[in-house]
């Protein structure tokens, strides 16, 4: 996400470095845990559940260690195609992993989605985590019941509890998987705090507006792409993207009466992005209608997805 040719990476044999894979049910605060503990926002939140499509890895240092977490879609129930893509991703994403943390939300407890994380998990033979999450809102005899709950049926290696939101106890627990990361040279540079591609990023952060401005089922039935980005003599950024939907009706809700919602979401990313870039963002943004994009390969590659047969 920053230029980073020149920062050199510690040398030496002391180095640790290691992948934390989040996992938890949808809106159990995985990308906010994320965003915290990294410094900044490299995964989009919103209040909507499945808002995670991909694998985002955000990368934070603590002293000679480097831990990459990745961030992975909320595991339900599939039901659709791009449902069983995100759901084997983040299987995936969590078995690749040097440690699995299971984000649990206090509130919810153990529902049947946390019951078949648990059942799944208990099959995985890596170092395990369990992170109570928006502790700020449950009584304290309650977290303690719910944490001997859950280590009953699946042991953890440890137990924390946080609220990813305020940052409580987030540096604990930064610190206890940098301390559990296998020896080994740093695979990114230490100002780089996300994988993913600055076109990527952009699309998902347009992604966010359209979830946050369109308060229904809408925004599942849709993707943004970033098509150009052309850096201009002023130093401005001009980004094309593309928002492909399924059907005309949905063009027209996106559009919103004389274009207000449309613009509304354009003008959000726009401040956003300039934020980012640090100067000034042209954003165009472009609906397009491509019936059953959730069934085109090409759709997936672009997510980061591998396309479910």
């Amino acid at each position: 996400m920053s230029d980073t040719s020149s920062l050199m990476m510690p040398s030496g044999t002391d180095t640790n470095c290691g992948y934390v894979a989040l996992i938890g049910a949808p809106n159990a605060g995985k990308s906010t845990l994320v965003n915290k503990i990294v410094g900044s926002k490299v995964s989009i939140v919103t209040h909507k559940v499945q808002t995670t499509r991909s694998l985002i890895r955000g990368i934070a240092i603590k002293d000679k260690n480097q831990v990459i977490f990745v961030d992975t879609p909320g595991i339900f129930a599939p039901k659709r195609r791009l449902d069983r893509a995100m759901v084997n991703t983040a299987w995936g994403g969590a078995k690749d992993a040097d440690c699995i943390g299971l984000i649990v939300d206090a509130r919810k407890g153990v529902n049947d989605q946390i019951e078949d994380l648990l059942d799944r998990l208990a099959d995985i033979k890596l170092p395990k985590v369990l992170i109570l999450n928006k502790i700020d809102l449950v009584q304290r005899d309650t977290l303690l019941a719910l944490a001997q709950q859950i280590n009953e049926r699946v042991k953890f290696d440890e137990t924390f509890m946080v609220s990813a939101l305020n940052g409580d106890r987030t540096d604990d627990l930064l610190d206890y998987f940098a301390a559990h990361m296998p020896r080994g040279p740093w695979l990114y540079p230490e100002d780089m705090i996300s994988d993913l591609p600055m076109r990527q990023l952009a699309s998902e952060i347009t992604r966010e507006k359209v979830f946050l401005r369109l308060h229904q089922e809408l925004p599942y039935a849709s993707t943004v792409e970033t098509e150009k980005w052309e850096q201009k003599e002023d130093g401005s950024v001009r980004i094309e993207q593309v928002i492909y939907v399924e059907r005309d009706n949905q063009k027209m809700i996106f559009l919103g009466k004389g274009g207000k919602s449309i613009k509304a979401i354009s003008m959000a990313a726009r401040e956003e992005l300039g934020e980012l870039l640090g100067t000034k963002v042209h954003l165009f943004l472009f609906i397009k209608v491509r019936a059953r994009w959730v069934d085109d390969p090409e759709r997936y590659r672009e997510m980061g997805l591998e396309f479910p047969v």
